[in-house]
């Protein structure tokens, strides 16, 4: 029997990208429902029935556990799902596996809100403010060179290609907008290479490519600003 498509509620960010990346390196098919989070798709109650943090990545899996459909929200929890459901890239070897969420969870909890704060304060704030812009700058940098420790001597963070690396290398594609030279980690720029010149991470990275000039847009967009950056608390 075909396996029917997963739906992927995406807009294509980093953490958007890390689960093509995935999906296409599993070969599981996938549709693209796109969440336009500049015009704030994220708060409608059919999307927060399955991502109740109103935030981008959320896959709805008609073929879960026991044939059941089973919706995940959170880019690492995604990841983990699909590699306990494929069997691939998530090893099962407790050690293995241990390093693998290690680096997963450095990316969740350092790489990716760091970096996007150095988006935000760089290339987002209507007013430039030095402290925020040298905090997340500096802090991206200590963290490249963390990875750049890392893979001395290593093609992949946690030995074998896994979905560490797939959460990680969106996350440093856009390296220039967090005011970084990847020239300078030298054993990073190998592996972003290496990552850059995979197949399925070269197509998982073009998924969605026709919204990207939306996406590109939001610096300029004051109102989709409004939704992005002024959002509170909502009574439930």
């Amino acid at each position: 029997m075909a396996q029917k498509p997963i739906e992927v509620h995406y807009w294509p960010t980093p953490n958007g990208h890390k689960i093509t990346i995935m999906l296409e390196e599993c070969g599981l098919p996938y549709v693209i429902k796109p969440v336009n989070i500049g015009r704030g798709e994220q708060f409608k109650p059919e999307f927060l029935a399955i991502s109740p943090n109103n935030r981008m990545p959320a896959i709805i899996d008609p073929d879960g556990l026991g044939g059941k459909p089973i919706s995940v929200f959170e880019s690492g929890a995604i990841l983990q799902y699909l590699g306990r459901k494929t069997g691939k890239f998530y090893p099962t070897d407790e050690r293995a596996r241990v390093e693998v969420e290690e680096w997963l969870y450095w990316q969740m909890a350092n790489l990716g809100p760091n970096a996007g704060n150095a988006h935000h304060f760089r290339n987002y704030a209507q007013e430039k403010i030095a402290y925020g812009i040298d905090r997340f700058t500096n802090e991206v940098n200590r963290l490249y060179g963390v990875l750049d420790t890392r893979l001395k001597g290593r093609d992949y963070l946690a030995g074998d290609y896994s979905i560490a690396d797939m959460a990680t290398y969106p996350w440093v594609r856009p390296y220039k907008n967090q005011g970084q030279d990847i020239a300078e980690f030298p054993n990073l720029e190998k592996w972003f290479q290496r990552m850059r010149d995979r197949p399925a991470v070269a197509i998982g990275v073009k998924v969605g490519e026709e919204l990207r000039q939306t996406a590109a847009n939001l610096a300029k967009d004051k109102e989709a600003q409004k939704i992005l950056f002024g959002q509170r608390a909502r009574k439930a």
